[in-house]
């Protein structure tokens, strides 16, 4: 290959003479993929089955030298960037077409401290990953619902998860980031150092640079009681009645959901996830009432090790599948929310849809608005639609009814949306960006744009533009 033609971010091509590629490779320890090269298609591969991008070229990184080295090379020519760490961000912005995949996924060590009780996580690790590491110690941090989700894209857009009750979100624990910036210069932000930074990498996503290290803070986190209550779709309404008045009084320990699934026994049904962090007693007495309505058809809540908790979404949530998700938070959730909730469900067109209502709370909804990027701590509750099917002949029916759905819930919406939770949305535009952090905080957002990446070379996530 003499030269390589590759997308600029001014919508043109450039063409890469062959020795700036290979000097590009020289300088890696990690290793230079091409389309054709051995483990280019696998390594292009991300989550959504419904994102199939070919990179001009892949990065795959074994440290920072290699990430600056990359950011360097695609800064001078102004190249179509994308930046993947664990891949498992419904929009897919961890691949890009024809330009420069920077590919992190080789760097997934976690190194735990347990006597400062912290621990520090490469940018390519997943939650799997760092809850192996810390459990290993009885310790933990609020991570994601899935163990393949990856630390990087989670923590940045704010992280919800089981945890967040009692310790707050994701992005709430990072003590410092390790970042390059479009300059291809490493900084660390920390409450110290760049503390505008900071600010801004706490839910403002990819926007600043490529993250290579978190340092998170960690918490003792013996098992918990914790497992699922399944109720069929006829009785759902009045089970979610209960819920819902269970959730508005529960202690900052509870992490809870409801969710509607389809069972591989009981076909469609309402399921309500209840994690108790604390003692296992307390757990089990605080939960009887739920347990005693119904009774449910499936009752599995016991003491059950963090780890394995982590993981119960996992076989749910497949790499491969077409995905497309719709989100809010809500203001409320009165009966007649629920009950247009149960016949969406109702109509799903595969039972590979789903939808979930996360209960937003205690520790996570008492840190001050203005303390991170992330907004919206004050709503109780986040909606997420997830049409989900096998085939690419189900695409309209199953993203009509993702849409629909969503739609018809607005009424029960508030303005925000949880920035981890967005597709493309090109057919909104940049509006539903705003209203992942109001005018206010994507103005400052906007402006820390501006120090870090005046060029925008990092726009394949949900992009804050440099302001003037």
């Amino acid at each position: 290959m003499s030269t390589l033609t590759i997308a600029t971010n001014g919508h043109s091509i450039a063409t890469i003479p062959s020795e700036s590629i290979d000097a590009l490779g020289a300088e890696l320890r990690g290793r230079l993929l091409l389309p054709g090269d051995a483990d280019y298609d696998e390594a292009r591969r991300v989550w959504n089955g419904m994102i199939d991008r070919r990179p001009a070229m892949i990065v795959r990184c074994a440290g920072v030298s290699d990430v600056m080295a990359a950011v360097r090379f695609a800064g001078a020519q102004d190249l179509v960037v994308a930046v993947k760490g664990g891949g498992h961000n419904i929009a897919g912005n961890a691949v890009c077409q024809d330009g420069v995949m920077i590919d992190l996924s080789p760097m997934r060590s976690v190194y735990v401290d347990p006597q400062a009780r912290t621990a520090r996580a490469e940018g390519g690790a997943t939650w799997g990953d760092f809850d192996a590491a810390t459990q290993a110690f009885g310790l933990a941090t609020t991570g994601g619902l899935i163990s393949t989700t990856g630390v990087a894209g989670l923590t940045l857009g704010g992280g919800i998860g089981w945890l967040m009750g009692s310790y707050g979100l994701a992005c709430d624990n990072v003590l410092s980031f390790d970042v390059v910036t479009a300059s291809g210069a490493p900084v660390k932000a920390s409450a110290e150092q760049n503390p505008e930074l900071f600010w801004g990498l706490k839910g403002g996503g990819g926007n600043f640079g490529v993250v290579t290290s978190f340092e998170f803070r960690l918490f003792p986190v013996a098992p918990l009681f914790a497992g699922m209550l399944l109720h069929p779709l006829e009785r759902a309404v009045d089970a979610l009645e209960r819920f819902h008045a269970f959730v508005q009084e529960a202690p900052d320990e509870v992490g809870a959901l409801a969710g509607f699934v389809t069972a591989p026994d009981a076909g469609p049904v309402l399921a309500l996830i209840l994690v108790y962090n604390g003692p296992v007693e307390d757990g089990e007495r605080l939960f009887a009432p739920l347990r005693a309505f119904g009774p449910p058809i499936l009752d599995n809540l016991a003491a059950t090790p963090y780890r394995v908790i982590q993981t119960m979404f996992d076989a749910g949530a497949p790499a491969g599948l077409r995905n497309y998700w719709k989100s809010s938070f809500l203001k409320a959730l009165p009966r007649d929310a629920m009950k247009i909730l149960v016949e969406r469900f109702r109509q799903a067109p595969s039972p590979r849809c789903k939808m979930f209502v996360e209960c937003i709370g205690g520790e996570a909804g008492r840190i001050a608005r203005e303390d991170t990027a992330f907004d919206h701590r004050h709503s109780p509750f986040n909606l997420l639609i997830l049409g989900g099917w096998e085939t690419e002949s189900g695409d309209a029916q199953n993203i009509a009814w993702t849409r629909e759905t969503w739609k018809v819930m607005q009424p029960f919406a508030c303005e925000g949306v949880y920035v981890n939770y967005l597709n493309e949305e090109t057919d909104e535009g940049s509006a539903r960006v705003e209203a992942a952090y109001g005018p206010q905080k994507l103005a400052r957002l906007a402006a820390l744009k501006a120090r870090y990446d005046p060029g925008n070379l990092f726009r394949m996530n949900q992009n804050v533009r440099p302001s003037a």
